[in-house]
Formats: C-alpha cells, sequence, structure tokens
C-alpha cells in the first residue's frame, strides 16, 4: 500500500469545524505548542472520534495563496494515519499555491506529499510577513523551522 493511501480509522469522521468546536482545536493547538494565532474555526477540517476532536489541521488564506497550518494530531492517536489523512484532504482542497512553516523534525513528512524547501525569501509577500517571526527564531533559538512549498507529487 501507497504511504500516502491511508483511510480513516474505523468510527472516525472527517468533518468541516463548528463554533463550538473552538476551544477543542485551541487546547489541541497550544499542547502541540504551535502558533496559536488566527485559528479561525470556518478555516478548519476536523477528525473526530465519538464526539471528541482527535485531529484538526487549517487552511488559511491569504492574498493569492495559501497556507495549510496547525495540524494537529492528539497524542494517543498518533501514528495511526490521521496526519497523513487530514494532510491530504487539506491539499486537495487548496485552491491557490500552497505553502507552510513547520519544524526542520517534520520536513521528511511534508515532503511524502509534494512539498519543497523553499527559501524564505522566496515566499510571496503576504506568507512572508507572517513567517517572519518564525526566521527570528530559528536564528535565536535551538528549534529550526522550515518553509515549504506544495509542488505536487511526481508520478
Amino acid at each position: 500500500m501507497n504511504q500516502l493511501s491511508v483511510s480513516l480509522l474505523p468510527g472516525c469522521v472527517l468533518r468541516p469545524a463548528k463554533v463550538e468546536d473552538i476551544w477543542e482545536i485551541r487546547k489541541l493547538v497550544l499542547g502541540a505548542k504551535l502558533e496559536p494565532t488566527q485559528l479561525r474555526w470556518q478555516q478548519f477540517k476536523t477528525i473526530e472520534y465519538q464526539g471528541k476532536i482527535v485531529a484538526c489541521g487549517q487552511l488559511r488564506s491569504f492574498l493569492g495563496v495559501q497556507e495549510l497550518g496547525s495540524l494537529v494530531v492528539a497524542p494517543a492517536w498518533r501514528d495511526k494515519g490521521l496526519a497523513t489523512y487530514l494532510t491530504r484532504h487539506l491539499i486537495e482542497e487548496a485552491t491557490q499555491p500552497l505553502y507552510l512553516e513547520c519544524m526542520s523534525g517534520l520536513v521528511p513528512f511534508y515532503r511524502r506529499f509534494g512539498f519543497v524547501e523553499i527559501p524564505w525569501k522566496s515566499l510571496p509577500k503576504p506568507l512572508k510577513i507572517k513567517f517572519a517571526l518564525g526566521q527570528v527564531a530559528s536564528k535565536l533559538l535551538p528549534v529550526r523551522f522550515a518553509v515549504m512549498q506544495y509542488q505536487g507529487i511526481s508520478k
């Protein structure tokens, strides 16, 4: 089986977020120590199991581009293919050039989907401003961030 052809686990449901999901989404994002701003429930897709959100991610829209962001899987649900399923779904939903910023350790995960690392300087202006904080943090902290652009999967 292809590493990207993953099915949802039995009982899990992929759905658009609802207004009442925002607190569960915030809890997942903060628990993963991800950047907690711009968490607009309307942009999120969630994976739910028995009424509880176990994974989430969003497509943020900017002028002429989109960002895949806030992708989180609850610790007890990791390594079950949920991040792969959700990432693939968000890529399919994207309607504009797609970018992301991630910790450098996640580069191999996103590379499998057709994302490639690009220099921060080559980002479109709306994302250059948004991702500037990660670039500063990379210079000041022991954490490294990568900027990636979706270029598709070559067959």
